[in-house]
């Protein structure tokens, strides 16, 4: 089978920045979804992290993160009530992004849960490079019509904000 991709949204965040991204409205219409997000987030560290959250609720969410970062040694670590991923915070280089792409198969279907995979980079130029693996899972068995993707600290607090020219791209993936 092929597979295809088509563009459902997009979001550029403007001046001021912007607390969270959103994604409403989501069409039941394809099999799979993909985000594609590059952002830079007012934390200020190395990471400001990214949130996702599903039809406006934060509750039955976990993930797991595997980490390589430049010379330091992997690691793994569990976020219990979160979906989380990591974006460049204010001590990074000046104007460079962090990319993630994450993918959410069987979105519509209102018999399972729903996982979702996560890869991320973060850089500082020439001092600091790390790929992150993140898997999630939102055990709810609600079919995903919002996603909303939110800046926050390293406690988890949704109080920060993503950085002008933060950009995210929803993909709707049919087989055909």
């Amino acid at each position: 089978m092929a597979t295809t991709y088509e563009i459902i949204a997009s979001v550029t965040v403007g001046s001021g920045g912007a607390a969270n991204i959103e994604f409403t409205s989501i069409p039941a219409t394809y099999t799979d979804l993909k985000i594609v997000f590059s952002g830079r987030g007012s934390f200020s560290s190395v990471f400001t992290y990214g949130l996702l959250e599903f039809n406006s609720s934060s509750s039955s969410l976990s993930s797991r993160l595997l980490s390589g970062e430049g010379s330091g040694s992997p690691y793994s670590t569990t976020y219990g009530s979160n979906i989380a991923f990591f974006a460049n915070g204010t001590t990074t280089t000046s104007s460079t992004f962090g990319n993630a792409e994450i993918y959410i198969p069987n979105y519509t279907s209102t018999t399972t849960n729903k996982s979702v995979s996560i890869d991320c980079v973060v850089e500082n130029n020439a001092t600091f490079g790390a790929d992150n693996i993140f898997a999630g899972l939102w055990a709810n068995t609600s079919a995903i019509t919002t996603i909303t993707i939110h800046a926050a600290n390293s406690s988890f607090v949704k109080d920060q904000t993503w950085s002008q020219h933060s950009t995210a791209y929803l993909y709707g993936i049919s087989n055909a």
